[in-house]
Parts: structure tokens; C-alpha cells; sequence
């Protein structure tokens, strides 16, 4: 990889983050907002607890994955001479 695709990568990221960030908050909205049934509320609440975990472990360890990766890249593309 080199530097100058980081941007799109990092884009990439922050639009997952985004999106995933936007669609709990819609669905906690909705699921404040229902008062049809129990069973339409009951599925939110699920909804919205198993898509949580992703947001608040997945990404940042993705991330953090992702930049150690990129790093050692760049340290034994130095050690290498640079070709």
C-alpha cells in the first residue's frame, strides 16, 4: 500500500464508522418513537444491541489493526532500501 492510497482507506473507514453510527441512532429514534406493537419494539432492541458491538469493538480494532499493518510496511520497506 502506499501513502498515497491512506486517504481513500481512511475514507473508507470513516464512512463505515458514519453509517453504522447514523443507523443505530435511526433505529434507537424509531424504536422511541414506536407505539404499534411489543413485538415491533422487541425487534428494534435487538436490532439496535446486536449492531452496538460492531461500533464499539469491531471498527476500533479493525483500525488499529490496519495502521499497525501499515507501519510495519513502511519499516521493512525502509530496511529493504526503498524498492
Amino acid at each position: 500500500m502506499e501513502i498515497s492510497q491512506l486517504y481513500s482507506f481512511v475514507l473508507l473507514i470513516v464512512l463505515v464508522g458514519m453509517i453504522l453510527g447514523v443507523g443505530v441512532l435511526v433505529l434507537d429514534k424509531f424504536q422511541e418513537a414506536n407505539t404499534t406493537s411489543a413485538a415491533a419494539n422487541t425487534s428494534l432492541a435487538g436490532t439496535v444491541s446486536a449492531l452496538s458491538p460492531i461500533a464499539s469493538t469491531w471498527i476500533p480494532l479493525i483500525i488499529t489493526v490496519a495502521v499497525l499493518a501499515i507501519i510495519l510496511v513502511l519499516v521493512i520497506r525502509s530496511f529493504r532500501g526503498g524498492r
